[in-house]
């Protein structure tokens, strides 16, 4: 989709509309909601939360504490007549709303005070910034890393290594960074929390639904930032993101499970997009050059069947219900 089209779901034109996807997580976007209570004008801002086809009573339960906390006024849900994914549930969020702002937010996230405001202050004072992104951090105020490069064949090779040599070698394949300090011109930045410009989607369209979860916000950014838009880190502005809490790929990651055929899927359709099929194969080799040399060493951090699941087709259909939106 090229453009944002011309009927909107929720009537009116705001200055910031904010997007929280749900998938099974009522409680999780309740607690959400309850952080930005206070933080928004509602003259001027909405949320829309958007039910990714939970196929159970969450939709309910949200509606629910909306009038229970008489919300209604800033909040409505809009209920998504299938669970196509992360990036597709987010466009329905996009679609049903006309703002100069959109600021996607997970489920399992909880905005800290002033967090909002400082993030449209430095929209504003920064006209150069169109793609925004806060700390993310730990319940207890511990940051997590939330900027990045964008991953290469190479980097694949020292994501299964897990060799830091080869982060010395290759310092500019090193995908997490650590920032500090405001800064603009980065690569990507998480989409657990992300303000975008409506200009963004109108010149390079929306999320790619080919992702149905992961690394739609690197090839979102990837997209943008190729058309000559700016994407820039905010410290000041601080956002708790529970990380697992909408989704159980990263705690599978931990306990080395397998991970869903969606991740690979994922990863295919970045690589060849990005890269093409000889980048997509030399992505491979590398990552498998990497995880020997990790077995060698005797600490492969590979999950299960992973050295198989890397060469998944990009196009992979999943389940309506069969993986967290």
């Amino acid at each position: 989709m090229s453009a944002l089209p011309k009927q909107y779901t929720i009537p009116g034109s705001f200055k910031l509309a904010i997007v929280v996807l749900n998938y099974k997580t009522p409680d999780l976007v309740i607690d959400c909601l309850q952080s930005i209570h206070g933080q928004i004008d509602e003259r001027f801002h909405r949320v829309v939360v958007v039910d990714n086809y939970s196929g159970d009573d969450s939709a309910d339960k949200i509606e629910n504490a909306i009038d229970t906390h008489s919300w209604s006024e800033w909040v409505s849900v809009v209920r998504s007549p299938v669970n196509a994914g992360f990036a597709a549930g987010n466009n329905v969020g996009i679609n049903a709303i006309l703002a100069d702002v959109y600021l996607l937010l997970n489920s399992d996230t909880i905005v800290r005070e002033g967090a909002i405001k400082t993030l449209l202050t430095t929209m504003s004072e920064h006209s150069d910034v169109d793609m925004l992104g806060p700390q993310l951090e730990w319940p207890d105020g511990k940051p997590q890393i939330s900027t990045f490069r964008y991953r290469t064949p190479i980097s694949e090779m020292m994501y299964a290594a897990k060799l830091g040599l080869l982060g010395r070698l290759f310092p500019k394949h090193v995908v997490a960074r650590e920032l500090s300090e405001f800064e603009v011109g980065l690569d990507w930045v998480s989409f657990a929390c992300i303000a975008i410009r409506k200009k963004v989607f109108d010149s390079v369209g929306l999320l790619d639904e080919k992702y149905f979860m992961y690394f739609e916000d690197m090839a979102m950014c990837r997209k943008a930032t190729k058309a000559g838009f700016k994407i820039a880190y905010q410290p000041d502005a601080h956002v708790v993101h529970l990380r697992g809490g909408s989704s159980p790929v990263k705690e599978q990651t931990i306990q080395r499970k397998r991970r869903p055929a969606y991740y690979y899927a994922a990863r295919s359709h970045y690589l060849r997009s990005s890269y093409g099929l000889v980048g997509f194969i030399l992505g491979n080799i590398l990552w498998t050059m990497g995880w020997i040399l990790s077995l060698v060493r005797g600490k492969s951090g590979a999950v299960a069947r992973e050295q198989f699941d890397i060469w998944k087709s990009p196009v992979h259909q999943v389940p309506i219900g069969g993986a967290h939106g």
